[in-house]
């Protein structure tokens, strides 16, 4: 984003957009989320707008992941297991506090995923 375009509205409003813009069944990295809305090494931003979005900007925050496919919520908690909830829902298959990626994704793999043999 160029300094015209970078106050925090818009950076919300490009995380929001971001965010809105991963399909059914898919899920990205919070880092990913902020690579995509034009704010690389932002990813925390992305969780504190996440966060104050709340539920009634209807984002489908479930399909946001830590690194790796990892949820970032603690594991047994009960988010960690609404967003585990809802991902499955969409097809998206976990191993423990981490989901999986689909076959068709293994070319686009990120460095996580082949450490951690996903």
């Amino acid at each position: 984003m160029n300094d015209s375009t970078n106050t925090p509205e818009r950076r919300a409003a490009a995380i929001r957009k971001a965010v809105r813009a991963i399909k059914r069944g898919h899920f990205a990295s919070y880092g990913e989320v902020a690579r995509r809305a034009g704010l690389p090494g932002r990813a925390r931003l992305v969780g504190q707008v996440l966060r104050e979005s709340g539920d009634a900007a209807r984002l489908p925050w479930h399909r946001v992941t830590g690194a790796g496919g990892r949820i970032a919520f603690p594991s047994g908690s009960k988010n960690a297991r609404e967003q585990l909830r809802r991902l499955e829902r969409e097809g998206v298959r976990s191993r423990g506090q981490r989901v999986v990626p689909r076959p068709a994704a293994a070319s686009a793999r990120t460095l996580d995923a082949l450490l951690w043999k996903m």
